[in-house]
């Protein structure tokens, strides 16, 4: 589709998002479909790729739901689509009210649902992790037992880590379980149901399926995202790569393991990625998302395959039949900064320019504050870099270079948060 057509219906993109995580995305779906953004405050930088923005409160079902008839009314509605977590339950919405292509809000709110997935996935005999609702802390503690050895804290609704905590003795859990409970991620916790899990602990190397769903029982894994954790204390996402050869790619059990989990939650549509760890018994689900991946991985994917998830997804929003044959066979990757000590930001910058250092960004603001691992979030990251390279280990070597030519200067203070 022409997306300059001025009388082509509008594909909805529910929530712009941040400029340095989702630039990227907006732009590939606007050069395919005529966007029309709702926001809350629809965002300066979005506006060059939008054909519409309209202001609406996004936790306000009625509100949105009359700012989309008018719009069906008048130019047509195409799709809609969303690419925040918080609003993935509001888009299944929106398509099964106005009979638009999309999932059911029924298998968005098993992937949301952590505790509702674990059912779902056990019920299924899907490899997973047990898992348990828990009150309170000295019930945590108890479960742990039962567990046995190190297990994970995490809330029921909230995403990219937030919250999430390993702990190893009983102090440890109820600490993780009083952050579990309080942690907060750009209001996502308002979007979801209350509660904190207690989890067994999962070995292994941790990987994202980037899946196209073209229907029940049908999938297309277009890459696998081998993910770096750094402080596991914590899970923190400290880098992603992308190789189009991947090994992993022609694993039958992975292939299985997530068509299993797909298929018990009733996912039917769209591009989304399934969280694995390849265990020592195989792999086992972390947590499936209803959305496009978060990090730059859509990019990754998009310089290592030239597959464009954004446009994959946007195709699948309206109906069409999305491009899946890869143009690319190489490798890309990303690794973000975090600070080396908590304090505020006094400069960051590289010293390094390369055809294959795609692009290096500050993400911290200069005067503002971070906080160190093992209590940092992913709003503590101070920079990223993404690099390109004929494979994984190049990319690998060429990341490593970027981190020693490039200068994060912190004025240290003590910790401002704790577990």
């Amino acid at each position: 589709m022409d997306s300059t057509d001025m009388t082509a219906p509008l594909l909805i993109v529910l929530g712009a998002g941040s400029r340095t995580w989702h630039s990227d995305v907006l732009k590939h779906i606007a050069a395919l479909h005529p966007v029309a953004l709702l926001d809350g405050q629809p965002p300066s930088w979005a506006a060059a790729h939008t054909t519409l923005s309209i202001t609406v409160d996004l936790t306000d079902i009625e509100a949105v739901a009359n700012a989309v008839s008018a719009l069906e009314a008048g130019r047509g509605v195409a799709g809609v689509l969303t690419y925040i977590d918080s609003h993935v339950m509001l888009a299944a919405q929106l398509a099964n009210g106005f009979g638009l292509p999309g999932n059911t809000p029924a298998a968005v709110e098993a992937c949301r649902d952590k505790h509702l997935m674990r059912s779902l996935l056990a019920a299924a005999e899907i490899p997973s992790a047990r898992s348990y609702m828990v009150p309170d802390a000295e019930t945590a503690v108890e479960y742990a037992v039962l567990l046995g050895g190190p297990v994970v804290i995490k809330p029921r609704n909230l995403s990219a880590g937030a919250g999430v905590r390993r702990a190893d003795t009983p102090n440890q859990v109820r600490d993780a379980f009083h952050a579990a409970k309080s942690a907060s991620l750009a209001d996502v916790e308002r979007t979801g149901r209350a509660g904190v899990l207690i989890e067994e602990y999962l070995d292994g190397p941790e990987v994202s399926v980037e899946c196209v769903v073209l229907g029940h029982d049908t999938i297309h894994i277009a890459a696998i995202t081998r993910t770096h954790i750094g402080d596991e204390s914590a899970f923190q996402h400290v880098g992603h790569l992308v190789d189009a050869t991947d090994i992993l790619l022609a694993t039958p059990q992975i292939r299985e393991v997530t068509l299993g989990a797909l298929t018990a939650v009733g996912i039917s549509s769209g591009v989304v990625h399934v969280e694995i760890r390849l265990t020592s018994q195989g792999p086992r689900v972390v947590e499936i998302n209803a959305h496009l991946s978060d990090d730059l991985v859509p990019h990754l994917v998009h310089l290592a395959t030239g597959l464009n998830l954004p446009q994959i997804s946007a195709d699948l929003a309206t109906g069409n039949h999305p491009e899946l044959i890869p143009s690319r066979g190489q490798s890309a990757a990303v690794r973000l900064l975090y600070p080396a000590a908590s304090g505020h930001v006094m400069a960051v910058n590289t010293g390094l320019i390369a055809s294959w250092l795609e692009r290096f960004q500050r993400i911290a603001a200069p005067g503002s504050r971070v906080t160190a691992p093992p209590f940092a979030t992913v709003l503590d990251r101070t920079a990223l870099a993404v690099v390109t390279g004929p494979d994984s280990d190049t990319c690998q070597q060429r990341l490593q270079l970027v981190e020693e030519r490039s200068r994060v200067q912190i004025q240290a203070t003590s910790p401002a948060r704790v577990a």
